[in-house]
């Protein structure tokens, strides 16, 4: 039987969300567990010291490492929305892009990827044209990591730009495919976590809060399953997560 998805799965994880002496996860335990780090830019949280820091230490666990810009919100961390203007949505994330770049300039490391925050990332799968503004502020070349079937999927492709899919391994989903993005994560039972995970990498479907089965539309594209560090159990959400990718992996491509 043919594995379910064309590559690898791989596992990411948003890292660098403290600010100044606060710290919001264990982010040195989570790096080793990783292959793809989504490094806060100062809007929603991080600062530089933080992106300094969180950068050298994905370098030294040779992690790809990506941008995570969000809305201009550190008190509500990213997850309240916000009514920008299309040339702002462009200004901000290339303003946060450009910040985590001279960091990995510093240390010798390519930005992998672009992947946005909270409900920044809601607003844009509803909405063509803030999708629109927000990738017209990443570099060009450069992947953006997003949800698959809708406008993040269909604006990458009208603007040349390489897609990775992504499935989520402490968020849950609405019966219309899209996520019920939560200002403060929930806890999961292992049990809820281990089900939650294990459907969408082995058959591409996950049960969304009505009850309903519903198909995940990632196609032919590259997945990485995003897990949270801000999630109450966060590493254990993550080692079931290494866990249960590895094996799917292993299985089907080695």
């Amino acid at each position: 039987m043919a594995p379910k998805h064309a590559h690898p799965i791989k596992l990411n994880v948003d890292l660098g969300e403290g600010y100044g002496n606060l710290r919001c996860g264990p982010d040195d335990e989570l790096i080793p567990l990783i292959d793809h780090a989504n490094i806060a830019c100062g809007f929603h949280a991080g600062d530089p010291l933080i992106m300094s820091s969180t950068v050298a230490a994905c370098k030294a666990h040779s992690i790809a490492v990506g941008a995570h810009p969000g809305l201009p919100d550190l008190q509500g961390f990213g997850r309240r929305e916000m009514k920008l203007q299309p040339e702002e949505l462009t200004a901000i994330v290339r303003y946060q892009v450009g910040a985590l770049k001279g960091f990995l300039d510093a240390e010798g490391v390519p930005l992998h990827h672009v992947k946005p925050h909270g409900v920044l990332y809601g607003m844009m799968y509803r909405d063509r044209e803030v999708c629109r503004a927000v990738y017209e502020g990443v570099p060009r070349g450069v992947k953006v990591f997003g949800l698959a079937g809708t406008y993040h999927e269909e604006v990458a492709r009208e603007l040349g730009i390489p897609f990775v899919a992504e499935m989520y391994g402490d968020v849950k989903y609405n019966a219309d495919k899209t996520l019920v993005i939560d200002r403060k994560k929930k806890s999961w039972t292992k049990e809820e976590t281990e089900k939650h995970i294990r459907s969408q990498v082995e058959t591409s479907s996950v049960t969304a809060v009505n009850g309903e089965e519903i198909e995940l539309p990632v196609g032919k594209h590259e997945v990485s399953l995003c897990c949270h560090s801000d999630s109450p159990g966060c590493v254990e959400i993550v080692k079931t997560a290494r866990s249960i990718v590895d094996e799917y992996n292993k299985k089907n491509f080695s």
